[in-house]
């Protein structure tokens, strides 16, 4: 196969979907690949990097999609590439199609094989792919959070984890999975008072052991969520509906309840978002404020570190994308349950039902198309 490895355009993402190492990986397997030019400089790749592994580097973006059979990315394709995407190509990277329709009707019409790293799952619910940035944002939100919780920001001037004989920050944290979790261990390491907020007893029950008696634990419902709300500093909105749009749990009705200055941090915003009032920001210009509360809503965190978080994601996103060159992606789908449920869009037609369900398109089962 004739792998294409994209420079990222969306603002300020700094991250690419191959490493120099990948990339070997991919050639050794017999696949050629050619990597646009400075796709991977700001992550700390450069191209005589990918020289030096095998790979040819391309100046043209059109030729680059034109000549290849796979592309590979980390974000969504912007509007701008739309239409350089052509019939049978497979797309591999993070789409998040739930919140985003001219994505998806652009994909369709394009007839393009889409493969989402968030919606590829293993036994267990597990999303190998999306785990990795997941960790990272959730660290974020913890790291980014108190940042803007500054005075010169807007915040209500509050430090985290206090000092003595002042009480500590208070965090609340809706969603006890991998980016509560992560932006559990990150508040508790500043100091900060921790409650996390989730629908799973089951999950609450394993939070309150791994963590103690150093975070609270609430079962997530509308009166625990005013509660949480009405006294906490910093909010950070981590829940996941895997390939759908995200629950709206923070109304705008709510931010009234809310100090004024404290800051919500809404990982979500990806999927639309856990707050109604979320709206995609940019690392230059990351926050807004509504009834005044300060709201952050980057919608690529992990893009700010993105040597590490290029590592991290390819680290995982190599093997099933090895999977794809190697066996073609009808046999790789019939093969493999995890890529099945990767494949978002397929031959004109959304073959993921959370998509189509959040968009109110038409749903085509994947067994209809590849049999």
């Amino acid at each position: 196969m004739k792998i294409g490895v994209a420079k990222e355009i969306k603002k300020h993402e700094y991250r690419v979907g191959l490493t120099p190492a990948n990339a070997k990986a991919y050639i050794n397997a017999g696949h050629e690949v050619t990597v646009e030019k400075d796709a991977g400089a700001n992550a700390g790749f450069p191209d005589e990097a990918y020289v030096a592994a095998g790979c040819t580097i391309e100046g043209d973006t059109k030729t680059l999609f034109d000549n290849a059979d796979m592309i590979i990315k980390v974000k969504e394709p912007q509007p701008c590439e739309y239409d350089l995407f052509h019939e049978g190509q497979i797309l591999y990277t993070y789409l998040h199609l739930a919140a985003d329709e001219a994505q998806t009707k652009a994909l369709m019409a394009r007839k393009v094989k889409a493969v989402a790293y968030e919606t590829i799952e293993e036994s267990g619910n597990h999303l190998p792919c999306l785990t990795p940035m997941s960790e990272i944002a959730g660290r974020l939100s913890i790291q980014e959070g108190a940042k803007y919780l500054e005075k010169p920001y807007g915040g209500r001037g509050v430090l985290l984890g206090g000092v003595p004989g002042v009480p500590r920050g208070k965090v609340a944290i809706l969603g006890g999975g991998i980016v509560g979790t992560n932006a559990a261990k990150m508040a508790i390491g500043l100091g900060a008072d921790v409650t996390v907020l989730d629908i799973s007893a089951k999950r609450l029950s394993y939070l309150d052991d791994i963590f103690e008696t150093r975070i609270t634990t609430l079962y997530s419902n509308e009166e625990n969520i005013e509660l949480v709300l009405k006294e906490s500093d910093l909010v950070i909105g981590g829940v996941l509906i895997p390939g759908a749009k995200a629950p709206h749990l923070i109304k705008k009705k709510h931010l009234k309840l809310m100090k004024p200055g404290a800051v919500i941090v809404d990982v979500a915003v990806d999927q639309g978002g856990c707050v109604e009032t979320t709206r995609a920001t940019t690392h230059d210009d990351p926050i807004f404020e509504i009834d005044g509360v300060i709201h952050y809503c980057v919608a690529n965190m992990p893009g700010a570190v993105a040597l590490t978080s290029t590592l991290a994601l390819t680290s995982t996103t190599l093997y099933y994308g090895l999977a794809l060159a190697n066996k073609g992606l009808e046999t790789a789908v019939k093969e493999s349950a995890a890529i099945k449920k990767g494949l978002n869009i397929y031959n004109g037609a959304c073959v993921y039902k959370p998509v189509a369900d959040a968009l109110g398109i038409d749903y085509t089962p994947v067994d209809e198309l590849i049999s």
